[in-house]
């Protein structure tokens, strides 16, 4: 009797499970020590596990207010449930095994790993609709930075889960099914829209790719623009009764908002009607003329309902969006980051788009386009904002992988040239070498270390006022209450904390009287990137020299973090 080989499906689930194991392994053993204390990479990671945490304690599914950051009564988190179900499950079924601190630790670690297996999975599956090699692709995407650092043990905030369904959109476009096909790539919308918006505008591109698709009236593109439509619509609806938050109403587009969720819903009208409307569309000129109408009508959706997403930081303090916001990394243009930052993160991608461009004239087949499409509107981002270019990384991965097909066919070293151009590994290294970084690193990691960050749990609770980064940590490794966090929305909170360190002593001492201070936090690394601007009579330049005002007190021992009790 002869064996039945095993499906393509299964030899690529296989190597994604094996890629993403092998190098989820190796990155936990080096994290290790991070890790076990729950010392997050990144501030976002922190106060998700926060998030997890409260709720898991028995805070509402609605209630994402941060109650220990920012001035009373709290910070309502811009976030919402969705990303929360994949760590909270596990730590919520491995609790009563293994107990909550090991439970949590295992969360925090799978989780990701968990994501990078169906990231790396879902490239392949893409990379074989378009005729080119999985494996390859797969391996390709599993070095892809920056996007791999998304999938790093301890990642647990919802960039992951955005890069994820994103890719189920690219699969669903490029499919050749009909109705299941179309509301995979209707659901993944639904669902990123209620992560995040970060990828907001390369969900529209997803969505005009299969409307497009309908247009030119291709085999069971009706079929998958009606499940397309219907998924998406469904999915809004449900994802607004679901993933409603206490902080609804708020009055921006920063996040799954009911501003942003009725222009979304509003907008997915579109798709619906004119799935609605195909078997009345059955020439090329009616299809455009009911195209034309449905842009017209969305362009005014648009202009009533969204014109608060133009800026979803339109509201944050003057001082506040000068002094912290300008400065965060994966929020600045491309054109204004370093240039090591720029190398590292836009690298891969712009190789991508080249190898895709490269492709698409060769072959000739829509595929490639559409993938060009979505790798255009990844670079398109990354020009307002560095963070577009972990999609773009991501989706560069299929005609690398083509390419070094081509070259296997022309010699060693054509193929050895086409690998290095594909390892995205190279591109930060090309950067660090191409603009080596100026002085030795900040010492953040250190203020901010398990065992800095045990010695201001060890004081009784109470309220601390920190640097923006430290209050992030600090609010997930202590019982105090943080005045300032890295979070946009906190805006009175991180208004009151540079006033508070870039003021005289004197005046810093009544803004601590006047929101009951109990403690100042001070790392040599704050505020560096102000340099001399920041003045030398103000509390942080006096802090950083060791020269505490009388109402500032030595508390918790030395060490890099510096901690003072406010006197009364």
């Amino acid at each position: 009797m002869t064996q039945r080989a095993p499906s393509t499906f299964v030899r690529d689930a296989a190597l994604a499970l094996l890629l993403a194991a092998v190098l989820g392994a190796a990155w936990t053993i080096r994290d290790w020590s991070d890790l076990g204390a729950l010392r997050l990479p990144d501030t976002d990671d922190a106060v998700r596990l926060l998030q997890v945490r409260d709720w898991l304690a028995g805070q509402a599914f609605g209630d994402v207010t941060q109650a220990r950051i920012g001035i009373p009564p709290g910070l309502a988190m811009h976030w919402t449930r969705a990303a929360d179900l994949g760590p909270a499950a596990l730590i919520a079924l491995l609790g009563p095994l293994i107990g909550g601190h090991a439970a949590t630790v295992t969360a925090v670690t799978l989780w990701p790993i968990t994501l990078f297996a169906v990231a790396l999975a879902l490239t392949g599956s893409i990379s074989r609709a378009l005729g080119s090699a999985a494996a390859t692709a797969m391996a390709v995407a599993a070095l892809a930075y920056p996007a791999t650092t998304l999938f790093l043990p301890g990642r647990i905030d919802h960039h992951g889960l955005q890069i994820v369904l994103l890719l189920a959109l690219v699969r669903a476009v490029l499919g050749t099914g009909k109705i299941a096909t179309g509301a995979l790539g209707g659901a993944a919308t639904a669902l990123s829209i209620a992560v995040g918006l970060e990828t907001a505008p390369l969900l529209a591109v997803g969505g005009l790719a299969i409307t497009a698709e309908w247009w030119h009236g291709r085999a069971g593109a009706r079929e998958r623009m009606t499940g397309y439509a219907a998924a998406l619509a469904l999915g809004l609806a449900g994802a607004a009764l679901l993933f409603r938050t206490s902080a609804w109403s708020y009055p921006a587009c920063d996040g799954f908002t009911a501003t942003a969720w009725r222009a979304a819903q509003a907008l997915s009208l579109g798709p619906l009607a004119l799935a609605a409307a195909s078997p009345l569309l059955r020439t090329r000129a009616a299809r455009s003329a009911a195209v034309l109408l449905v842009a017209m009508a969305g362009l005014a959706v648009l202009w009533l309902l969204g014109q608060r997403c133009a800026d979803p930081y339109g509201s944050v303090d003057p001082l506040v969006r000068r002094l912290w916001l300008a400065h965060v990394g994966e929020a600045r243009p491309l054109l204004e980051a370093p240039v090591a930052d720029a190398i590292g993160y836009a690298g891969l991608m712009t190789v991508g788009v080249v190898a895709t461009l490269w492709q698409a004239i060769r072959t000739r087949a829509a595929g490639w386009v559409v993938l060009l499409a979505f790798q255009l509107g990844a670079l398109a981002i990354t020009l307002v904002q560095l963070r577009g270019a972990y999609a773009g990384a991501q989706l560069a991965a299929p005609a690398l992988a083509a390419t070094i097909a081509v070259a296997r066919s022309r010699g060693v070293v054509a193929l050895a040239a086409s690998w290095l151009a594909s390892a995205g590994f190279v591109y930060p290294l090309a950067g660090s070498i191409a603009a080596p970084a100026a002085g030795p690193p900040s010492g953040m990691e250190n203020c901010t270390s398990p065992g800095e960050l045990a010695r201001l749990a060890k004081l009784p609770g109470g309220t601390a006022m920190t640097s923006i980064d430290i209050g992030a940590f600090a609010v997930v490794a202590t019982p105090h209450r943080l005045v300032a966090a890295p979070y946009h929305r906190n805006m009175a909170g991180n208004a009151a904390m540079y006033r508070f360190f870039l003021s005289e002593p004197s005046a810093s001492e009544a803004i601590a009287r006047q929101l009951k201070i109990d403690y100042v936090v001070s790392c040599p690394s704050d505020f560096a990137e102000l340099g001399r601007s920041a003045g030398v009579d103000t509390l942080a330049r006096q802090l950083q020299v060791g020269h505490a005002p009388a109402w500032l007190a030595p508390v918790g021992g030395p060490g890099p973090l510096r901690i003072y009790r406010v006197t009364r």
